[in-house]
């Protein structure tokens, strides 16, 4: 017989909060690896932003 068929309403519940509580330490770490990503991708922009900008006034003291 199978030996989940031994288990008590207790050991189940038991089990499902270990598995409640490791999906939230999941959740967690996404979500933090998300934010991490979301505020490199802003600064990426900024960046390519100022560059752009340097690259402009740099052609345009080369032009003068």
């Amino acid at each position: 017989m199978s030996k989940n068929a031994n288990l008590t309403s207790e050991d189940l519940e038991k089990k499902i909060n270990l598995l409640i509580k490791r999906f939230e330490e999941q959740k967690g770490i996404i979500n933090a690896y998300i934010k991490r990503e979301r505020e490199w991708k802003k600064d990426k922009v900024l960046h390519k932003k100022i560059v752009t900008k340097l690259e402009k006034d740099l052609k345009k003291a080369n032009s003068e």
